[in-house]
């Protein structure tokens, strides 16, 4: 195994990891389900988004299924969360675990589509996919709209954390560097966004159902 390809399998892990306990604290959270559904929708949250890149790019089996790491990683990031209960009483772990697995998955995606020879727009896709299919899944299985169509900064940062790595793959830019400043660029966006509850633009007239309509 070359040094690139150990570097996006570090990356993949951890972002998996991160997905994890994001998916199984919300679903302590938000549904208040047992063991067997909290393991469920960490794992799908952590593996749905590379599976579905894993499919695109016609890499069967996905890796998923075919290295025992990943099914590992997600198990324990969802029992970890379904034991540790005092993270389940705090928002703030969930949307730092969602920014950290968006940011990595967005960079291991676009990463793994350049090693199998796509263009830098294809590339690019698979990268949001990979960051944002995960969380689209775990959100229609809880009954919600997904954060994707809905929240705060969320597929914009996986586009340009994305972007900049193709960017920098194609100024020979080392991989670890490119990795790495990708995936902070797009963990800043991500949080800024939530912080200061900016959006990507909506139609006129938009009307916010979270926002108390004036009298």
């Amino acid at each position: 195994m070359n040094t690139q390809s150990t570097l996006l399998l570090v990356l993949d892990l951890l972002g998996t990891f991160a997905f994890a306990l994001n998916g199984a604290l919300t679903a302590v959270r938000v549904i208040r389900i047992d063991i067997v559904g909290v393991v469920t929708l960490g794992m799908i949250t952590a593996l749905g988004g590379g599976i579905l890149r894993d499919i695109m790019i016609d890499d069967l089996p996905p890796s998923t299924f075919s290295d025992w790491r990943y099914l590992t990683v997600a198990a324990a990031g969802s029992l970890l969360a379904f034991f540790a209960r005092r993270l389940e009483r705090l928002s703030t772990p969930i949307t730092v675990f969602d920014a950290a697995g968006l940011s990595l998955f967005a960079i291991t995606g676009a990463g793994k589509a350049l090693d199998f020879g796509l263009g830098p727009m294809q590339a690019v896709i698979l990268g949001t996919i990979t960051g944002v299919g995960g969380g689209t899944v775990r959100d229609v299985l809880v009954r919600r709209v997904p954060v994707v169509l809905t929240s705060e900064l969320y597929a914009i940062p996986a586009i340009v954390g994305a972007t900049v790595l193709v960017v920098c793959d194609r100024a020979g830019v080392p991989g670890l560097p490119a990795a790495l400043g990708a995936a902070a660029l797009c963990f800043a966006i991500r949080m800024i966004g939530v912080r200061y509850d900016l959006h990507a633009p909506r139609p006129q007239g938009f009307d916010d159902p979270d926002r108390p309509k004036r009298t």
